[in-house]
Parts: C-alpha cells; structure tokens; sequence
C-alpha cells in the first residue's frame, strides 16, 4: 500500500469508502457496461435497454434471462479490497462503505454498515404481496420469477429510470460530510447521481484508487492509478 495513504489510515477514525464496479470486477464479476463479443451475439438490445424499468415491465422474460446470465454471480468471492475495508471497520477506522454494486460481497467480506446506492440481488420482492424472496429463487425458477399470490418477483435492484432510493442517499451524504478520509475506488465517476455525492465531501483528504483517470483527479488529494485489490492487499 502507498505509504502516504498508509499513514492516512493509520491517523484517521472517521474514514468513508466509496466503491464502484472496480471493486468487483477483481473478484471476477464482469462490468456489464464493457460488452463483450458473446453478448452481441445473444441479445438484441445493449444492457443499458435491457435492465431499465419499462424493458423489465414489458419484456420480462427477456429480462431475466440477461440478468439471470449477466447481473448475478454467486461464485464469486470477495478480494482484499472487500476484506481490508472489513477490517478497518472492525477496528473502529471506516464508519461506512458506500457502494454501486449489487453483488453483496462488502457483507460477505464481514462489512455491517454498507450502503447499496443500487441496491442488492440478495433482496427480491413479490410486486403485489410484497414478500421477499432470496437470490436463490431468482436463480432457480424458469423465466420469470412468480410468487405463491401470482406476482411477479422483482430484484431490489435500482433500474435504469427509475430513482435511487432517498434515504439511502441522505445517509451517504451525511457519512461523506463528517468523514475526514474519503476513499475513492473502482469508479469513473461518470454515473450520476452517485458521482455527485463526491462534492459533500468538505475534507483534504480525498484518495482516488482508479485504473484509469476521472473526472475528480484535479480534486485528489493522492491519487493512485492502480487495481484496487493491489493497493488494498
């Protein structure tokens, strides 16, 4: 680990983290925006379609089969960077990891206090009874997911248009304005609203762990171009 940001660690007890699809993709999860070749053989329309609201309202079938194949990974574990943050929260350091992934591995890693701005496919809801269903049901039923009552089942995943939730939001906002290290890893900071909570950050230590470079470097107060699992192990 960079020393500078070691130190930085080492100092603080009130660090935020907030993650992006870097995060998992060490752990083997594709990012679905990075379409790759099998994909446009098997899908007529791009992902961005695919898995918005009114797709998933019309077209269910052909919903779940894309995200059956391509949003949900249950053989995939977490990396040192899922393990580290778990660590520096079990020793009082990071007081929440704020995420737009939806794959679950920040808890399986051992994190308690993680905020899923896109929500998770471990939580899946009946849309007429409101019962929950775990991922498992997802995976196993053929075509589309059905409840006991005759609903549909829908993951408790934020779609293309559709908004993400308030309240989720507003606790995001309120750990990134008192925490005095802000972490920054696996994102582009490209997807709104999620990369304007950046800017409630009133602190000078602003790290960027990222691949390549985003439009928030000139703010960094280090920035690493690097893999995030590295820098974490």
């Amino acid at each position: 680990m960079n020393s500078k940001l070691k130190k930085i660690i080492q100092d603080s007890n009130s660090i935020v983290f907030f993650g992006g699809a870097g995060v998992s993709t060490e752990s083997g999860i594709p990012d679905f925006r990075s379409v790759d070749g099998l994909y446009n053989l098997k899908y007529k329309y791009p992902p961005e379609t695919i898995i918005s609201h009114s797709f998933f309202e019309h077209n269910p079938e052909e919903f779940y089969d894309f995200y059956k194949n391509k949003m949900i990974f249950l053989d995939a574990k977490p990396n040192s960077a899922h393990y580290k943050l778990a660590e520096l929260e079990k020793q009082g350091k990071l007081k929440a990891v704020i995420t737009q992934n939806i794959d679950g591995l920040h808890q399986i890693a051992g994190s308690k206090n993680v905020l899923e701005l896109h929500g998770s496919v471990h939580r899946n809801y009946c849309m007429k009874c409101g019962k929950f269903y775990d991922v498992h049901t997802i995976v196993e039923s053929k075509g589309v997911p059905k409840c006991g009552c005759g609903g549909t089942i829908k993951p408790d995943v934020v779609l293309y248009e559709e908004s993400l939730k308030q309240e989720i939001l507003e606790q995001s906002v309120q750990y990134i304005e008192n925490a005095d290290v802000l972490i920054v890893g696996g994102t582009s900071l490209v997807v709104y609203p999620a990369a304007g909570l950046i800017n409630y950050y009133r602190g000078n230590k602003l790290i960027l762990i990222n691949k390549s470079s985003t439009p928030m470097d000139s703010r960094a107060n280090i920035i690493i171009n690097d893999s995030i699992g590295k820098v974490f192990e």
